[in-house]
């Protein structure tokens, strides 16, 4: 029997949007989008070959290299220049069919290209399925940092088609595990057990039935945050709980350390670093590892990479205020907040007590 996709409305400041989560959506695209203009389709040189013939017919195709690496403003320059060589005009769709990357470009893209075009998510991955493609933010690095230069873009649609996930590589679908543990962590209690418990043990070769309700459950909290915050006035922020650590780590590693590894890392330092300052009971973060490493995600940040180099990387975090850096701490399973209030000595404490040895 064909299981019905799951469908989650949000709503932003100037209308909503549907995201869709099923199998067989990709084939569907154009009717399950209301696309009714031509398609400018996004991709990337890993996701390209395996799905983009799903989609039909497009009107032009630009595949950027895959990796973070290339989420910059050099990689958006030439999409420019092919989607203009190729006629794209107002009418268009930009469609993203790829991961994280893919999707930040193409909304970026989407949202400055001829001043703004529509726009579709078609997430390939499951960190871009639970946490990139909802909320409408678009984000590229820049030398200094991560995200440093990026738009509120708003899609259309989203269309999570979980079959994509069968051909994941399992590290990939791990490091985005790491988002659904921390989306547990800041509102979802009964999800966070059922990770802790081992109880939802998932693998990109799950079955679609859990698959699709892994990730329905885990981006409805992002869901419900992105609505109550659309521009991260307030407890949106929440939603960067584990990242100032994560994001410093990724940098220092040269991005040899995948995203939602750093977040995983970053998750066990935001708890080492609650504990230490008495938010949270200590035992919290042995509970937060047990989860992560149950997803076969890394727990300790690794000992070549020096505290004082990732406490320096911080500061190019975006998400500072009047110089000082900023950490989403915890006080219990679903209950986190913001504070500015850490001095370094902690920070660097807190860091050198989650190094490998």
């Amino acid at each position: 029997m064909k299981l019905e996709p799951t469908c989650l409305p949000v709503t932003h400041p100037t209308g909503q949007y549907d995201v869709l989560v099923g199998t067989d959506l990709l084939s569907n695209l154009p009717e399950l989008a209301d696309i009714r203009g031509p398609i400018a389709l996004i991709t990337d040189s890993h996701v390209g070959p395996l799905h983009a013939h799903r989609l039909g017919e497009v009107a032009c195709t630009v595949t950027i290299p895959a990796g973070e690496q290339h989420k910059t403003l050099t990689t958006v320059a030439t999409i420019y220049d092919q989607l203009l060589a190729a006629g794209i005009d107002r009418q268009a769709t930009v469609v993203a069919l790829g991961g994280g990357v893919v999707g930040d470009v193409a909304g970026f893209v989407a949202a400055t290209y001829l001043r703004g075009v529509d726009f579709v998510q078609c997430p390939t991955s499951l960190l871009a399925m639970v946490d990139a493609s909802v909320g409408g933010k678009t984000g590229l690095d820049l030398p200094q940092g991560k995200n440093l230069v990026g738009a509120f873009k708003q899609p259309t649609a989203v269309l999570a088609d979980v079959s994509t996930l069968h051909t994941l590589p399992p590290e990939e679908f791990a490091a985005g595990m790491a988002e659904v543990v921390k989306h547990s962590l800041i509102s979802n209690p009964e999800l966070f057990g059922r990770l802790e418990t081992r109880d939802w043990k998932l693998t990109a070769q799950s079955s679609i039935s859990n698959l699709q309700s892994l990730v329905a459950t885990a981006i409805e909290v992002k869901r419900d945050v992105v609505q109550e915050d659309p521009f991260e006035q307030g407890r949106r922020a929440t939603l960067n709980l584990g990242h100032t650590f994560g994001h410093a780590i990724e940098q220092v590693s040269g991005y040899r350390v995948r995203h939602g590894e750093g977040v995983a890392m970053g998750l066990v330092a935001a708890a080492s670093l609650s504990a230490r300052l008495a938010h949270c009971d200590l035992a919290l973060q042995g509970r937060i590892e047990s989860a992560l490493q149950a997803q076969g995600l890394p727990t300790r940040i690794p000992a070549e990479f020096e505290a004082n180099a990732i406490y320096q990387a911080m500061f190019s975090d975006k998400k500072k205020a009047a110089g000082k850096l900023r950490f989403i701490l915890l006080r219990d399973v679903g209950n986190v907040f913001m504070t500015g209030e850490v001095s370094e000595q902690d920070v660097l404490a807190c860091l050198t007590a989650v190094q490998s040895t």
